[in-house]
C-alpha cells in the first residue's frame, strides 16, 4: 500500500434500516460496525488511511441487496461487510462472487450462502445447521421428545425446520410441523393440544405473526405447561420485550456471544451501551468484529480485492468474543468462522432487560 496515500480507503456496508426489514437488529449491527470504523481511525486507520462506510440498505429485500452490491462495486469499495437476514444475505453473496468483491458476512446463518464453493465470501456467525443442532439438544436435554414447529414460509425457515427434524429424528424425537400462514394462532393451539406437544418453536417472521402466536398459547389454559421457543432469536431484542411484556420471558433463543467476554470484548460493550442507550445483542458485537477482521486484512493485505479474497484462512484476529480464525467447513461453500460461540438463553422474568444461560454449545 502507497504509504503517501491519504484517500479514504471505502468498506460497503449493507445493513436492514428500513421494514419490512427488522429495523431493531440492522441498527445493533450498524452500531458496531460504525463504533470498530471509529477505533481503527483513532489507531490510525489503515496504514495512514482512513476507513469510510459506504452504508446501504438492504431493508430485507434481496433484489435490493444485490442492486447494492452492484453499486458499491462500482464505488470501490474494497470489501463488503454486513447483513443479517439470511436470505438477503444469500443474494449479496452471489452477487459480490460473481463481481469478484470480498464479503464479510456478519450475521446470517444460511448454510447454503452460495450455490457453489466461493473465495470471495466468509461469514462470522455459525452455520445454521452448528447452531439449531446445539438448539436441538437443549430441547433433549430439557426432556422434550414432541415438538411442534410453526413455520413460515421461506428457504431460511425450511432450512431450519429441516435441520430440527433430522437432528431431533435421529435421537427419537417427535416433530410436528404447522403451517403458520394457513393457520390462525388459535388452530395452532389446538394443533398442539391435539397433537401432545410440549413445545412450540416459532419459525416465523417478526413481529408478526410471533407476537400472535406468543400471546395465544400464553393465554391457553391448555397449554399452561407448553415451552416457546425461537431459535432465530426474536426475543434478544428489547421490542419483543416491548410488545410481550412478561409474555417474552421463558422462551429460550439461541444468541453467539461467550460466558465472558474478552477484554476487547468487554470494552467495546461499554461503548455499544452509551451508543445504543440500550443492552448491545449480540448483532452489534458480530457488526464490530467484522470491521476488525476487514481492517486487519486490509493492514495486511492492502485494497487489492484479490489479494483480499486469498487471505481468508491466513489471518488471525482477537475479536470481542474471541479468536476468530477462517477454515473450509464440509457442506459451507463460504470461509467460516467456525468456533463462534454458541448459547441457549432466556429473558428472565425476575430481572427485567436480564438473561439467563440455559446451555452453551
Amino acid at each position: 500500500m502507497n504509504t503517501a496515500d491519504r484517500s479514504p480507503v471505502r468498506i460497503g456496508a449493507l445493513v436492514p434500516l428500513t421494514q419490512p426489514g427488522w429495523v431493531e437488529a440492522g441498527r445493533h449491527l450498524l452500531a458496531g460496525i460504525e463504533l470498530a470504523v471509529d477505533d481503527v481511525n483513532e489507531a490510525g486507520g489503515i496504514v495512514g488511511r482512513p476507513l469510510e462506510l459506504v452504508i446501504r440498505d438492504t431493508a430485507a429485500d434481496p433484489r435490493r441487496a444485490a442492486a447494492a452490491v452492484d453499486e458499491l462495486a462500482n464505488l470501490g469499495v474494497c470489501a463488503l461487510a454486513g447483513e443479517y437476514h439470511s436470505v438477503v444475505a444469500r443474494a449479496a453473496a452471489a452477487r459480490a462472487d460473481a463481481l469478484g468483491l470480498p464479503f464479510l458476512c456478519s450475521s446470517a446463518v444460511l448454510d447454503a450462502l452460495t450455490e457453489q464453493p466461493t473465495q470471495w465470501v466468509a461469514r462470522l456467525a455459525p452455520a445454521q445447521s452448528r447452531g439449531w443442532q446445539v438448539f436441538a439438544d437443549y430441547l433433549l436435554g430439557a426432556g422434550h421428545s414432541r415438538i411442534a414447529l410453526a413455520v413460515d414460509q421461506s428457504v431460511y425457515w425450511a432450512s431450519g425446520a429441516r435441520i430440527l427434524r433430522d437432528h431431533l429424528g435421529r435421537h427419537s424425537g417427535t416433530v410436528i410441523e404447522l403451517d403458520a400462514r394457513s393457520l390462525a394462532p388459535s388452530a395452532v393451539c389446538d394443533e398442539l393440544v391435539d397433537n401432545r406437544a410440549t413445545a412450540l418453536l416459532l419459525l416465523v417472521g417478526y413481529p408478526e405473526p410471533a407476537v400472535s402466536l406468543v400471546e395465544a398459547v400464553r393465554r391457553d389454559r391448555r397449554l399452561a405447561e407448553i415451552m416457546i421457543g425461537a431459535p432465530a432469536g426474536q426475543p434478544e431484542f428489547a421490542e419483543f420485550a416491548t410488545l410481550l411484556g412478561q409474555d417474552s420471558a421463558a422462551i429460550p433463543f439461541l444468541r453467539y456471544l461467550p460466558e465472558r467476554l474478552s477484554p476487547l470484548g468487554a470494552r467495546v460493550d461499554v461503548a455499544l451501551r452509551r451508543r445504543l442507550a440500550a443492552m448491545p445483542s449480540f448483532v452489534a458485537f458480530e457488526g464490530y468484529d467484522t470491521i476488525a477482521v476487514l481492517a486487519e486484512m486490509l493492514r495486511s493485505c492492502g485494497v487489492d480485492r484479490d489479494r483480499i479474497a486469498e487471505a481468508w484462512s491466513c489471518i488471525t484476529v482477537k475479536g470481542t468474543r474471541g479468536q476468530i480464525r477462517f477454515t473450509r467447513t464440509p457442506g459451507i461453500s463460504v470461509w467460516q468462522w467456525v468456533w463462534a460461540p454458541i448459547q441457549v438463553v432466556e429473558r428472565n422474568a425476575t430481572e427485567p432487560g436480564g438473561f439467563r444461560v440455559l446451555h452453551a454449545g
